[in-house]
């Protein structure tokens, strides 16, 4: 198989620094350019020619060096990504950025406790002046969400975690969104969907989805982020197998990288049908 090599690249000179983008609208297209420069990159793999290779541009005043500049390098992050803790998730690499370019939370199900609620509020208001977005990041096959998903199909499963507070906190916060993910998938295909030899595997997925939506959602009303040129709360799905970004949007379920979440419940519900709609739920739903 052909290499691939992404280099991360600075000159140590006296140079502007790089330029953040200036608004949400940028900040937004930034990432989902990167993630299919990302994506692109290795998809293009094949056996001729030399290695596949990516740069990164760095600015030398990030990594603190800079000539006679002894002074810490300062955050000027224009996005804060709100991640899970997954290993297969890097979050710098799948949107082709290098340091201090994201401010990244990550915790199992990126679910929204008080620590990951309380970074985003520092965040807010002390990198205000380069903070454009945050993006809540979800990915398939999410092990919480699997897990919150096996504790709804045979409740027998959350026996094991009861007497354990920490994965009791997560499991639970999945849960609701989980049981209203199911409850979508029954309202848009009929209650024999439960018999569908994928049915698992898809709830996983549509719960996945609609649990980064809900996060982005909550952010917008806890911290104040909105649309226009102000802070905005954005959402999607890494998946995977494609090293892209999905994120359905409107009733063909469009995928156009990270999207804006819905703003009530009419939206959710909109949403929730364009997700089990979708080719990918689909074809879940169909696999042996």
């Amino acid at each position: 198989m052909k290499s691939v090599e992404i280099v991360y690249r600075y000159q140590a000179q006296d140079a502007p620094a790089a330029p953040r983008p200036g608004d949400a609208d940028a900040a937004q297209r930034r990432l989902n350019d990167g993630n299919r420069a990302f994506s692109a990159l290795l998809d293009g793999l094949t056996d001729e020619g030399g290695p596949a290779r990516r740069v990164v541009q760095v600015d030398a005043r990030d990594l603190g060096l800079l000539p006679g500049d002894a002074k810490n390098p300062a955050q000027r992050p224009f996005a804060a990504i709100v991640g899970c803790a997954d290993a297969r998730v890097p979050v710098e690499l799948i949107f082709s950025e290098g340091p201090n370019d994201l401010f990244v939370v990550r915790v199992a199900g990126n679910v929204l406790g008080t620590e990951v609620l309380g970074s985003l509020k520092y965040a807010v208001e002390h990198l205000g002046g380069s903070l454009k977005v945050i993006a809540v990041l979800g990915h398939s096959g999410c092990g919480a969400v699997s897990a919150a998903v096996d504790v709804f199909l045979k409740p027998a499963n959350y026996l094991p975690i009861a007497t354990s507070h920490a994965l009791r906190s997560i499991i639970d916060r999945l849960l609701v969104v989980t049981q209203a993910s199911a409850k979508a998938m029954v309202d848009v295909l009929g209650a024999d969907v439960v018999q569908r030899p994928g049915y698992r595997d898809a709830l996983i997925e549509v719960s996945v989805l609609m649990n980064a939506a809900l996060a982005a959602h909550t952010i917008q009303q806890e911290l104040g982020a909105r649309d226009g040129h102000g802070l905005r709360a954005i959402y999607g799905v890494y998946l995977l197998n494609t090293r892209q970004i999905w994120a359905p949007q409107g009733a063909a379920a469009h995928s156009g990288g990270l999207a804006v979440p819905p703003r009530d419940l009419a939206a959710f519900v909109e949403l929730g049908g364009a997700v089990v709609r979708s080719e990918r739920i689909t074809a879940l739903l169909g696999a042996a």
